[in-house]
């Protein structure tokens, strides 16, 4: 009887006080204004800047708090879990870096759609991180995502004038846009490294010490390569300071957070389908705020890598319970 309890016990606490999937349509919201914010604030300032300060004022953020409340959860945390929290902390900055960098180049729809390839990255990654098999339903997903980059790829490069005219293999590499894209898909691959990790630590680390740490490092790694470039990391105007901390506050700490805090409780391949979302509130902001309307073959292109990404991810739907 005293085991029985116990087993009750447990599974009240493992149970979500909310439910994940609500919580991550809560965060897909405040993730989508992420690059409405970022165009806006390339107005005054370089991209890295944009993503050291998104990290950092994050970090300062969460510095009171893990040391009020998470002290002794994060001196409880092992050198591995450390070292993995920190690594994790590497391709967050690495995913922001290169895709904050891809927005200056191609459109917030191609960007966005391109970043969101996150999940197709776990699934090629699940077997020799998880050891897990790749499904038909993977090989199909990646056939049209990869259809669809393509078709993203030729919007961004070609124009159709009484037919289709696209530059030189040498004009194309060079191309705004196809940088900004190939930014964009880099971004995907960090990401999707930052989620299989957290999805390993989550299950033992408390949240408050893995977003203080991940998010610090993060931060530490991108200022760091500020001060190498010698770029100016002061003397913005204040409409700057602005963007950098609704940054920090909304896609940072609501979204990003409510992605890790899902991950205790979901899977990393579940939790990036949910990603999902994000291109389509982006897209829709960008048409709204910015004036930005995607062409046909773009939209397409992203219709199939969208669908794709249902495919190669195909879950059953999570127990609440």
């Amino acid at each position: 009887m005293a085991d029985e309890h116990l087993a009750l016990g447990a599974a009240r606490e493992a149970r979500p006080p909310v439910s994940p999937l609500a919580a991550l349509a809560f965060g897909v919201a405040g993730a989508s204004t992420a690059s409405i914010f970022i165009r806006y604030a390339q107005g005054y300032a370089p991209s890295l800047v944009i993503a050291a300060y998104r990290l950092g004022l994050a970090t300062l953020l969460l510095l009171p708090l893990v040391l009020t409340w998470g002290r002794t959860s994060l001196r409880a945390m092992s050198r591995r879990q450390v070292w993995l929290t920190s690594l994790s902390g590497g391709f967050l900055a690495i995913h922001f870096a290169t895709w904050i960098t891809s927005l200056q180049y191609t459109s917030v729809a191609s960007s966005v759609v391109l970043v969101s390839t996150a999940p197709l990255f776990v699934a090629l990654l699940s077997r020799p991180v998880l050891h897990e098999r790749i499904s038909r339903h993977q090989v199909a997903g990646l056939s049209l995502a990869l259809l669809g980059t393509m078709a993203i790829g030729l919007n961004d490069a070609c124009a159709w004038m009484t037919g289709l005219h696209c530059p030189s293999a040498s004009q194309l590499v060079a191309g705004g846009a196809a940088k900004g894209d190939l930014l964009a898909l880099v971004g995907a691959l960090a990401i999707a490294c930052y989620m299989l990790i957290g999805r390993q630590l989550r299950s033992d680390v408390p949240l408050l010490p893995y977003i203080s740490l991940s998010y610090g490092s993060a931060a530490v790694v991108l200022v760091g390569t500020v001060l190498f470039l010698r770029l100016p990391f002061t003397g913005y105007p204040a409409a700057a300071y602005g963007w950098f901390a609704l940054l920090a506050l909304i896609p940072q700490l609501v979204a990003h957070s409510t992605y890790n805090w899902a991950l205790r409780y979901l899977s990393a391949a579940y939790v990036s389908v949910t990603l999902l979302g994000e291109p389509v509130g982006s897209t829709l902001l960008a048409f709204l705020l910015l004036g930005e309307r995607p062409g046909a073959l773009k939209l397409l292109g992203g219709l199939l890598i969208l669908v794709g990404i249902v495919i190669a991810s195909r879950l059953d739907a999570p127990s609440e319970a």
